[in-house]
């Protein structure tokens, strides 16, 4: 399957950077309830009428995140609930003083109507936000992308 992937490499060791992304309100999405750090924990995300409620099912400390998105409502597609039952897969690897992340978004494939809109969304999300925060304790959420 072509699901949509990314990696990048931030100055941190992989379980600053697991605690860093469980922090989804510094680098994605401000509008958040709920808790992100451990197995079973659920939350919400909120961009206006657009909202996500993911589980998370795996955390493998400092090696591996997964969270599943339970329901959701993209109000910008025809179809609300594209994104319900896909799963967002953190990968972490140490490299030296630094980490590697590789990220998918299993089910977000190209030929689903928000590929295009996502895929710019989570490019700007990981690579300039969640790189940011690391970095540079900088985070960039509820930013436009584009």
């Amino acid at each position: 399957m072509n699901d949509y992937k990314n990696s990048i490499t931030v100055n941190a060791k992989p379980d600053e950077v697991a605690e860093l992304i469980g922090r989804v309100p510094a680098w994605w999405g401000a509008d958040f309830q709920g808790h992100s750090h451990k197995v079973d924990d659920s939350f919400t995300v909120r961009f206006g009428d657009t909202w996500v409620n993911f589980r998370l099912t795996e955390v493998v400390p400092g090696r591996k995140i997964v969270w599943k998105v339970m329901d959701c409502n993209l109000a910008w597609l025809r179809d609300k609930n594209e994104w319900k039952d896909t799963e967002i897969v953190w990968e972490l690897a140490s490299q030296g003083n630094a980490t590697r992340v590789n990220f998918t978004h299993v089910g977000l494939v190209p030929e689903i109507e928000c590929y295009k809109n996502c895929s710019l969304g989570w490019n700007f999300y990981l690579q300039k936000s969640l790189v940011g925060l690391v970095n540079e304790n900088l985070g960039l959420p509820d930013q436009d992308p584009d």
